[in-house]
């Protein structure tokens, strides 16, 4: 089992300045399909920026605002057996990523991967549209940051609903 193949386009020049963003977009796409058992299989992860991303969510979930991520999955677009299979894109936007990342005391890498195995899963069909799709794709999410040593992003919002 090899993990997918990761094309990492950057569209927006904010992404150019930061190290280590490439590596670790392809370790946690590595941890993320480990248990998944893919074969032959590739995906984009676009680096943009909140004006691009609010166009794209306003054309596709028609939400006109910025979003941190994402997802476009590229189910059924190339006939099995023609070659590596398109599992879809990836958008991650810079500025509200960062801003998230600085709000919550987050390292900036810990949120990057926590975002891109966030949009990983919804490309293999995960959601969170009901509480019991949401405790099962957060679980996941965990499980797979756990094994990058990404301390698990829903514990403090989980302490919170407790009180």
């Amino acid at each position: 089992m090899t993990a997918p193949h990761v094309d990492i386009i950057v569209e927006a020049p904010a992404w150019n300045a930061l190290r280590g963003v490439k590596p670790a977009l392809r370790r946690a796409i590595s941890a993320a399909a480990k248990p998944m058992q893919l074969t032959q299989s590739e995906l984009a992860i676009v680096l943009t920026d909140d004006a691009a991303i609010r166009e794209l969510n306003r054309r596709w979930r028609g939400s006109d605002k910025a979003t941190n991520v994402l997802s476009f999955p590229a189910h059924g677009l190339v006939p099995p057996g023609s070659g590596p299979r398109p599992l879809g894109d990836v958008v991650i936007a810079y500025e509200t990523m960062a801003r998230e990342a600085q709000e919550q005391g987050l390292p900036f890498t810990h949120h990057l991967t926590h975002l891109a195995v966030h949009g990983f899963l919804h490309l293999l069909g995960y959601d969170h549209e009901s509480d019991t799709e949401a405790e099962t794709m957060e679980q996941l999410e965990r499980d797979i940051l756990a094994r990058l040593d990404v301390p698990d992003p829903y514990a403090t919002r989980e302490e919170a609903d407790r009180f």
